[in-house]
C-alpha cells in the first residue's frame, strides 16, 4: 500500500492559524463507479486583500483496482456569518484511463466556536 507524501510546510505552532476538513465522493457517469475521500487542508496561505487559501492533497479510496489523487488549493474565503468556507472546482488525477471532476466546499473553520 502506498502513501502520499504531503508537501505542506510545517510551521511553528505560534504561526499556525486554522485548517478545514473536506469529505465527499466522486462519481463517474461512464462506468457508474465512485470513490470516497476525506482530507484536511494545510494551514492558511495569505493572498491579496486580507484573504487566504489552503493547499490540499488527498487520495481516494481504492475501487475497481485503482484510486485517484488531487493536489491543489482552495478558493479564497467565503464568509458565512462569523465563520468561512472555501470552494474547489477541479479534477482528480487520471488513473485507470479516466479522471473524476468534482466540486466541493470545505467545512467551516472552527465550527464549534471554541
Amino acid at each position: 500500500m502506498g502513501y502520499i507524501k504531503l508537501s505542506f510546510n510545517a510551521k511553528p505552532s505560534s504561526l499556525q492559524n486554522h485548517v478545514h476538513e473536506v469529505q465527499g465522493y466522486l462519481k463517474s457517469a461512464e462506468d457508474k463507479h465512485y470513490h470516497r475521500f476525506v482530507a484536511t487542508t494545510g494551514e492558511a496561505v495569505p493572498i491579496d486583500n486580507n484573504d487566504h487559501t489552503h493547499e490540499i492533497e488527498f487520495h481516494t479510496d481504492f475501487i475497481d483496482g485503482h484510486y485517484h489523487t488531487y493536489v491543489g488549493k482552495t478558493s479564497g474565503a467565503i464568509v458565512i456569518g462569523d465563520r468561512h468556507i472555501h470552494y474547489i472546482d477541479s479534477f482528480t488525477s487520471i488513473d485507470n484511463g479516466h479522471s473524476h471532476g468534482f466540486r466541493l466546499m470545505t467545512f467551516m473553520n472552527d465550527p464549534a466556536g471554541l
